[in-house]
């Protein structure tokens, strides 16, 4: 089963993707699964390391997180656009030092930045494990630190190491 299809949770995402922005026909059921188990044996080809995921109880409660936080950025960045100049915002660049090394953990921390608006992952040194972000917003570079430290980087530690 593995040779055929694998990554199934993948597969199965894919065409459950497929079908949610398509509708649900036999017409799209085949051609999203058509299109889903191709990326899968794409990705085999790959060879990814496949990743260890040791917390999928965590899971929920992270990507609630992540919800929330991406649904109040929106808002808080929908205000600055809505002042226009009226209030001086300083954005700028945040060094952060991580203790996260896996690097699917780092990946999935790099789409929760980038999917938040305001923010942006801009480089990462793996050497010395720091990360660069941008912020719209700075007002207080300590505040960002412990953000993303204690709300994400603890977190995927936990599901991932």
């Amino acid at each position: 089963m593995s040779a055929l299809v694998p990554y199934p949770l993948l597969t199965a995402s894919l065409l459950m993707m497929w079908v949610l922005l398509n509708g649900l026909s036999v017409g799209q059921v085949v051609l999203g699964g058509i299109i889903a188990l191709a990326a899968s044996l794409a990705m085999a080809a790959l060879q990814p390391v496949k990743p260890r995921i040791r917390r999928w109880d965590m899971i929920p409660p992270l990507a609630l997180i992540v919800l929330a936080d991406i649904l109040r950025s929106n808002i808080a960045v929908a205000g600055i656009i809505l002042q226009g100049r009226r209030h001086a915002r300083t954005s700028g660049f945040v060094m952060i030092p991580l203790e996260l090394r896996d690097r699917t953990a780092l990946a999935v921390l790099a789409c929760i930045i980038t999917s938040t608006p305001g923010t942006a992952w801009v480089e990462y040194h793996a050497g010395n494990g720091m990360l660069r972000i941008h912020v719209l917003d700075l007002i207080d570079q300590q505040a960002w630190i412990e953000l993303i430290k204690r709300r994400y980087e603890r977190r995927l530690m936990e599901i991932f190491e």
